[in-house]
């Protein structure tokens, strides 16, 4: 009673085919692939080093001016208020 042998996984296989359908299996195995791929990704950019990262927060010059410019231009509708 402690371990499976390979006739009970093949049952237990099959039934979960019979319950859930290929096509279902096949979607939850890619989601969960992609969840997996995503969950390395995110682990993987966590893990660069502080002064790299330092780097890349700041944005460049002209960028700064121009996002400066792009504020004095932007209307904030629910500040204003009707009279």
């Amino acid at each position: 009673m402690g371990t499976f042998s390979l006739w009970h996984w093949l049952i237990v296989l099959l039934i979960v085919v019979l319950v859930f359908g290929t096509k279902k299996l096949k979607n939850m195995g890619s989601d969960l692939g992609g969840a997996v791929k995503g969950f390395k990704d995110g682990m993987r950019d966590g893990s660069t080093p502080d002064n790299a990262a330092a780097s890349t927060a700041t944005p460049p010059a002209g960028q700064v001016a121009n996002q400066a410019s792009a504020d004095k231009a932007t209307i904030d509708v629910e500040a204003k208020q009707k009279s």
